[in-house]
């Protein structure tokens, strides 16, 4: 089989699967939180008075994420950009707003969902490897995609990637994005996320006072997580039992 080939297999295979790979180096980041938590001797942030302050900066980095994730969905028509696992699907090609800057945007917001965690750990090699790992890993779920894309839409999809970079965003050639914002489908979509952040800052703050005996949980944290779920289970109810968060095309 030819490399080509070989890697749009192993892409397609990873694109079914494509958040367990990202979670695995959760669970480890957050092993390897612990034991910075344990020994802070290891980390050097752990020692500086600021440490609260990395607290906050890492979770703005993954708000970031979250951020181009929201800009990047809400902007998008339906059966495009979605959460689907079994098999590609693109009825559209989307060329407007952030995907004219940058062909992979919500790969982009993932990686910086997933950094913000992953820099808590405060541990340099490990945080260089979740880079190397986060890349290798898609850029064979993106080179599969595109493999899909140019089959689909021919000569439309290449020209348009010729002027858009796949990950490092380009804004030269921005174009405002064709569809209005829909935060119905934000709430219907992205709600998952929102509550995933709390949940994992909120779980290594736990776990982190625990492993040195202490209890001394951050109190706002908590109470934002307990929100964020509250949201969650209300979303969820809607999503299935009412038609508030359905609007057409979207």
């Amino acid at each position: 089989m030819a490399l080509q080939e070989e890697f749009e297999k192993r892409g397609t295979w990873l694109f079914r699967y494509r958040s367990f790979i990202p979670a695995i180096l959760l669970v480890a980041g957050t092993a390897v939180w612990l034991y910075t938590e344990r020994y802070p001797g290891e980390a050097w942030v752990k020692t500086a008075p600021w440490d609260g302050y990395y607290l906050l900066f890492c979770m703005l980095v993954t708000f970031l994420g979250f951020g181009i994730r929201i800009y990047t969905v809400g902007h998008t028509p339906v059966n495009t950009s979605g959460r689907n696992a079994k098999y590609q699907i693109a009825d559209t090609l989307n060329t407007t707003g952030i995907y004219s800057t940058v062909r992979h945007p919500l790969y982009l917001g993932n990686f910086f969902m997933f950094l913000g965690p992953i820099l808590l750990t405060a541990h340099p090699w490990f945080i260089f490897a979740f880079c190397l790992v986060y890349w290798l890993y898609y850029e064979r779920i993106m080179f599969s995609e595109e493999q899909f894309l140019r089959r689909k839409f021919g000569e439309v999809y290449t020209s348009w990637a010729e002027k858009v970079p796949p990950f490092i965003p380009s804004f030269k050639n921005f174009v405002a994005p064709s569809l209005p914002f829909s935060w119905k489908k934000i709430l219907k979509k992205e709600k998952n996320g929102f509550a995933a952040i709390f949940i994992i800052f909120t779980l290594m703050d736990i776990s982190g006072e625990l492993i040195k005996g202490e209890t001394r949980f951050n109190l706002v944290l908590l109470g934002f997580c307990a929100f964020s779920c509250i949201v969650y289970l209300i979303l969820k109810y809607m999503k299935w039992r009412t038609n508030l968060l359905n609007e057409e095309g979207r």
